[in-house]
């Protein structure tokens, strides 16, 4: 998927992007996913495994299959029902945005295949349910990368409804921690939980706090952090060029963070965030917008375009009580889902 902006960083080196991934993904708390107490729906109130073994590998090949369909097609309609979230907002941009500069299809694709799963599946009573599919992809075969496990976060509003994709994240095998949990099940941690050095319901906005403001705060120094600050202060202004950033929560529905607990008492926790990009020429001039971000606009440009991004990420945050470095990027995907023109 070359129109993906896949970024993932190790714990010992810079972080790097891993290229040619997801093609159509150019481009959390009303409800609690992570919630692991006692929800009555519909009657359901035993604490059970979110999804059967079977349930789990049908909802994984049913993305798949889906996302292949889009991505040949460049349609957007061919895996609107398989996706949610951060990533249904990031993979439906993109295909929207190809649907136009290349309305005959996707001549570079490439299917893509999701092998070698392990489910991880919380335990929880009634809805919403949700599981992690940790996989090897064909995109890394013969490559530097080889080593990396895609992992695909799914959740299901009810009975009724379908599994979902809503997260997607590249980690090295050296990144992914050892889970809480019996063989085949996982634990999950509760949104508000104080188990954690920062509440997975706290993630969204502390980080778009940060990336406004800056500060000590609980993240650990990385790319998608001190460096992002560090890149935005030196882009901020150019010759005729003035760029603006507005960090934003998003934490809604199944936007919702969700955290898998770790051996270590700390947690996985994938989460979202919103950013908003601003870019002013001086008179006389005006921004550069390529032909997908041309696709994906309302308006138009005299001298202001601001892109929406929409970001999903995967943090690993330690216990309580753990001051430095308390909160460290595992893997981040981000899409421009909008553009604005003035």
């Amino acid at each position: 998927m070359r129109r993906l902006r896949l970024e993932r960083q190790t714990r010992r080196s810079e972080g790097r992007r891993p290229g040619g991934t997801l093609a159509a993904v150019a481009a959390a708390t009303v409800v609690a996913l992570t919630a692991s107490g006692c929800v009555t729906v519909h009657g359901e109130t035993a604490v059970v495994p979110g999804a059967t073994p079977e349930e789990a590998s049908a909802a994984l090949t049913g993305f798949v299959t889906a996302f292949n369909r889009a991505d040949k097609a460049n349609d957007p309609a061919l895996d609107a029902e398989r996706v949610t979230g951060p990533l249904g907002a990031i993979n439906q941009a993109g295909l929207k945005a190809k649907s136009v500069t290349s309305p005959e299809g996707n001549p570079d694709h490439e299917p893509l295949e999701l092998r070698d799963a392990r489910f991880l599946v919380p335990r929880k009573a009634g809805w919403p349910r949700w599981f992690v599919a940790d996989t090897d992809a064909n995109r890394d075969d013969g490559t530097a990368r080889a080593d990396n496990r895609w992992l695909v976060a799914f959740v299901k509003g009810g009975p009724d409804q379908p599994w979902k994709a809503a997260h997607l994240v590249i980690l090295g095998r050296d990144q992914l921690p050892e889970f809480a949990g019996a063989e085949g099940g996982a634990v999950p941690v509760a949104a508000g939980s104080d188990a954690l050095a920062v509440a997975p319901d706290e993630l969204s906005e502390r980080y778009a706090a940060y990336l406004q403001d800056g500060g000590a705060g609980p993240f650990a120094a990385g790319p998608h952090t001190s460096a992002l600050r560090e890149r935005r202060a030196r882009t901020a202004q150019r010759p005729g060029l003035a760029t603006q950033w507005i960090d934003r929560a998003a934490e809604g529905g199944d936007f919702a963070p969700l955290a898998l607990g770790t051996k270590d008492g700390g947690a996985l926790v994938f989460f979202a965030s919103r950013h908003f990009e601003r870019q002013t020429t001086a008179k006389g001039y005006r921004p550069k917008v390529g032909p997908e971000l041309k696709a994906l606009m309302k308006g138009e440009v005299v001298n202001t375009v601001t892109k929406e991004w929409v970001s999903s990420q995967a943090v690993l945050v330690k216990p309580a009580g753990t001051d430095r470095d308390a909160v460290a990027f595992a893997g981040r995907l981000q899409g421009v889902v909008a553009v604005e023109g003035s």
